[in-house]
């Protein structure tokens, strides 16, 4: 799971499915393939805008899905917004599919991972609010400190 969340898209990948995706659409509209194959590429930039990019190709991709395509555009879903550390939209989309598919094994994996950063993150976002509020009283009581002693 660590390998599809890290991976990097190749430049030239990327290029030729741009191309072929914006070649669509000129034509007309892209291909429900065309899209998917365009927006898992993007979704692998190491660009945030990028990846926002994909994600929005992805969820218009959702809106016309049938329910077999949905398990892949609710699973890249979950791992764009992963990348993007935005952990909770991430967590909704992996949840979605687990309630579709309770035994997908890679939504359950993914799942795991997401909740492990997230619950990181919150103990080291903890960690630095309370470091903060030592940091202010320490200082204040320094203040404090230099007040009496001028008196």
């Amino acid at each position: 799971m660590e390998a599809v969340l890290n991976d990097l898209v190749d430049v030239e990948d990327l290029k030729r499915f741009e191309k072929k995706y914006f070649s669509e659409v000129s034509s007309g509209s892209p291909s429900k393939g065309t899209q998917f194959e365009y927006a898992w590429c993007l979704i692998r930039s190491k660009y945030s805008d990028d990846i926002h990019k994909g994600a929005g190709l992805l969820e218009d991709l959702l809106t016309k899905a049938n329910k077999d395509e949905q398990r892949d555009y609710f699973f890249y879903l979950a791992v764009a917004h992963y990348r993007l550390k935005e952990y909770e939209k991430a967590l909704k989309y992996v949840r979605t599919l687990l309630h579709k598919e309770p035994n997908n094994t890679q939504a359950l994996e993914l799942e795991k991972i997401i909740e492990k950063k997230m619950q990181k993150e919150g103990l080291v976002g903890m960690a630095i609010v309370g470091g903060m509020a030592l940091g202010v009283a320490g200082l204040a009581g320094l203040i404090g400190l230099a007040i009496s002693k001028s008196k």
